[in-house]
């Protein structure tokens, strides 16, 4: 960490072994590749220090992906495949990240190493045995990382949090949206979190009602024998799209709102809210928030969000949620640029966790110095502002 903290181009093992004291480049290897850490006890403290220095009611937490590009198919869930960084199909690695943000500052909390599918076939039985793959570890989605980290953390109960805000890349995913909507891991874990609201992106082909149409029973023959199944009542609207929807709202129903200030000035969007019931297997399934937003262009281009906030929750409130994003973007963007999070060189499962750990500890000792020396974050926008 002396060697991440240090001003040095490039800061992966090598460099770092070779200019800082005592440094010896196998030991390091060895250290951060091979020697057991109990990451679960470490992070249990790192996560009470952060509680001390930024735990606040009204926290959010904001779950996102990073990619890292990869030559070579030999590092531990290395495939082609699509890799924010360079926003197209690579071949690279993809990690799961769950931030924190409060008035106070923001961290990273957790993260999980995204294994594709492919990995646990037979094929790859050999690179799972030379990346120190845990042979416990079985396949799990991004969707389903993220469900974990969250569970464990609330049931952890250092943090103190109100807010779950999810990534748009996860919203616009299809497997992101069956998960989401259908099976519904990720919402289901937050709504019997009692308290807990959540503000997550969706795709415009989202399909919803904004009045709750007649449920009936309709019988049918299977294989010889009556069934019975719900459908919707002969008459009712057809669901629609939540991109339609927003198309047909009055321009006097949208409202102006500043999100963030930028280097040219305030970054505004216009905002609209409805009350709509998703469309889940051609029935009505949860009563939720549709927030809109667009950008002032002459062709505006159109987000969507769902929410489960209460009903007399202020347009305010999510605005505020919209642009709340920005917090992790920075975590990720600053422990790369400063503290080379995508600079390393290892390749075994164990080594990418510790050192993404080594990277967490380090950017939020920086938010420790930046908090004792009194200055505060510019990512968290109160709700009372």
């Amino acid at each position: 960490m002396v060697g991440q903290f240090s001003e040095l181009e490039r800061k992966s093992i090598e460099p770092i072994a070779l200019n800082v004291e005592d440094g010896n480049v196998r030991g390091m290897q060895r250290f951060l590749s091979d020697i057991y850490w109990d990451e679960e006890k470490m992070l249990l403290k790192y996560r009470s220090m952060i509680k001390d220095d930024m735990g606040e009611e009204n926290g959010v937490l904001i779950i996102d992906e990073a990619g890292f590009p990869k030559k070579g198919n030999d590092s531990a869930g290395v495939v082609k495949q699509y890799c924010g960084t360079l926003g197209k199909v690579e071949n690279c690695q993809v990690g799961v990240f769950i931030a924190y943000a409060s008035m106070h500052g923001y961290a990273l909390l957790d993260k999980r190493l995204f294994l594709p599918e492919k990995w646990f076939t037979k094929e790859y039985k050999e690179r799972r045995e030379k990346c120190m793959v845990p042979k416990r570890l079985e396949f799990k989605t991004k969707p389903q990382l993220a469900v974990e980290m969250f569970q464990g953390i609330h049931e952890e109960g250092n943090i103190p949090f109100k807010y779950v805000v999810s990534d748009t890349l996860y919203g616009n995913s299809p497997e992101f949206m069956v998960a989401l909507l259908h099976s519904a891991p990720f919402i289901e874990a937050i709504e019997s979190s009692k308290g807990k609201i959540y503000f997550v992106s969706i795709a415009c082909d989202t399909l919803c009602w904004l009045k709750e149409p007649v449920v009936t029973d309709k019988e049918y023959k299977y294989r010889g024998k009556k069934r019975i199944k719900k459908v919707v009542q002969k008459g009712e609207k057809k669901p629609i799209r939540v991109d339609k929807l927003a198309e047909n709202i009055n321009d006097y129903f949208w409202y102006r709102r500043k999100v963030s200030e930028g280097t040219k000035g305030p970054i505004e969007y216009e905002f609209t809210k409805r009350e709509i019931i998703l469309c889940r297997d051609g029935l009505p399934d949860k009563k939720v928030w549709l927030i809109v937003k667009r950008t002032l262009d002459e062709k505006a281009t159109y987000s969507y969000y769902i929410s489960n906030a209460p009903e007399n929750t202020r347009l305010k409130t999510f605005v505020w949620l919209s642009g709340i994003r920005w917090a992790i973007e920075q975590c990720l963007e600053e422990t790369k640029t400063e503290l080379g999070m995508d600079q390393y060189e290892v390749r075994k499962y164990p080594g990418w966790n510790h050192h993404i750990l080594t990277c967490m500890l380090a950017h939020f000792f920086l938010w420790h110095l930046r908090i004792s020396l009194g200055k505060k974050s510019t990512a968290y926008y109160s709700i009372a502002a």
